[in-house]
């Protein structure tokens, strides 16, 4: 019993340090003494496999297999240098938590297809410390999920497996434009 008192109070000090760095990203994508004071231009996120945005049970943790949706974009800036994604829930008891951060997405790229990342892209950790997609379990009752694509004015050149809180302030400090798509999903 005292091992999980631990092991949970370990979990909650991470999620406080999570939360920390990147609440104020999810709100407005900007932060921090030294970040842009200019809105970032808006963009526009989209799936064609998402119907009346709800995500099919097939991207989450119901699926399965770990598979990531397709989504598509439009509208960065033409000085973007790279794309990043970024994949969380909002609706979670300790918001947000990260399901999924993909950075260095060539600038001329407008899409994810499913199950594939782009070609050069990397994926950092997630809120489960892992890099790459966690799928969501959102219960019966559902979550929504928001589907964050970030134009960049730099390329992050983050290692893959990055950490969640480093690529969040690389992400915040180069953002010049931003969409958001959100999604429901029950199991």
């Amino acid at each position: 019993m005292a091992g999980t008192g631990r092991g949970l109070a370990r979990r909650l000090a991470a999620a406080a340090v999570t939360a920390g760095c990147v609440l104020p990203l999810a709100g407005c994508g900007l932060f921090g003494a030294g970040m842009r004071t200019a809105a970032p231009v808006v963009m526009t996120v989209n799936s064609g496999a998402f119907v009346h945005y709800t995500m099919p049970q097939r991207f989450t943790c119901a699926g399965g297999t770990v598979l990531t949706p397709p989504l598509g974009w439009a509208g960065a800036p033409s000085d973007t240098k790279s794309i990043a994604l970024v994949v969380d829930d909002s609706d979670a008891p300790i918001t947000p938590y990260v399901y999924w951060i993909v950075f260095d997405i060539k600038p001329a790229t407008s899409d994810i297809l499913e199950g594939q990342l782009p070609p050069g892209a990397r994926q950092a950790q997630n809120s489960a410390g892992r890099a790459g997609y966690d799928p969501p379990c959102p219960g019966p009752q559902g979550h929504w999920y928001r589907f964050t694509v970030y134009a960049l004015d730099t390329v992050l050149n983050l290692p893959e497996d990055a950490s969640l809180e480093s690529t969040w302030m690389a992400i915040a400090a180069a953002t010049i434009g931003r969409g958001r798509m959100t999604a429901f999903a029950t199991s």
